[in-house]
């Protein structure tokens, strides 16, 4: 009966343990502000590398020159958020590295659909193109606010300002899109489809 008793005690020595390790499993899963926030840098950094190789193709595809422009203008300030956020990866004390961004795969592959579904050199295409190029603004806008606030919160005052200048530069990029839907492309898609 002692052997039983022994075979018990062990059984439930093992158990305990089991669940404590379990436990503190559990525990480094949990993260900090701080590790959220370098996750998230990690995100938008590819994010924005990935862009950088939409951006031409969406150019390509693109039929009036003023947006054609603005693709090429937003092409070069992406560049420079990609040079910006290798500067926040420095300042954090990190090597830069990307994580793969879903939300940023999923809005280009978006806009490949959107281009391949409509007809080359047409305003309708472009009228797309330009909504598709406004989802990626406004998810761009959504994560360097959220970035920018994390940053405050966190004192890191230095990132939050690169973090507010880049988050300007794509509210701009946004309200140029608007114009050049609102001022030209719209307009000569509705005439597209009068003539059909």
């Amino acid at each position: 009966m002692a052997k039983v008793a022994k075979k018990v005690a062990k059984k439930a020595t093992k158990k305990v343990a089991r669940k404590a390790i379990a436990s503190s499993k559990k525990k480094e899963v949990a993260v900090t502000l701080h590790d959220l926030f370098v996750d998230e840098v990690k995100d938008i950094y590819w994010a924005e590398n990935h862009l950088t190789k939409a951006l031409p193709k969406m150019h390509k595809a693109a039929t009036s020159d003023e947006l054609k422009s603005a693709f090429e203008k937003h092409l070069v300030q992406t560049k420079e958020h990609v040079a910006r956020l290798e500067k926040v990866f420095r300042l954090l004390g990190q090597k830069p590295q990307g994580k793969k961004c879903e939300a940023m795969a999923g809005l280009v592959e978006e806009a490949s659909s959107i281009i391949a579904d409509t007809e080359k050199g047409t305003s309708t295409r472009d009228a797309g193109i330009i909504m598709a190029a406004q989802k990626v603004e406004h998810y761009e806008i959504a994560t360097y606010g959220s970035l920018a606030q994390l940053a405050k919160t966190l004192g890191l005052n230095e990132i939050k300002n690169i973090l507010g200048t880049t988050l300007e530069e794509e509210k701009e990029t946004d309200k140029q899109l608007t114009f050049v839907a609102e001022n030209h492309v719209n307009y000569e898609a509705t005439k597209e489809k009068e003539n059909m």
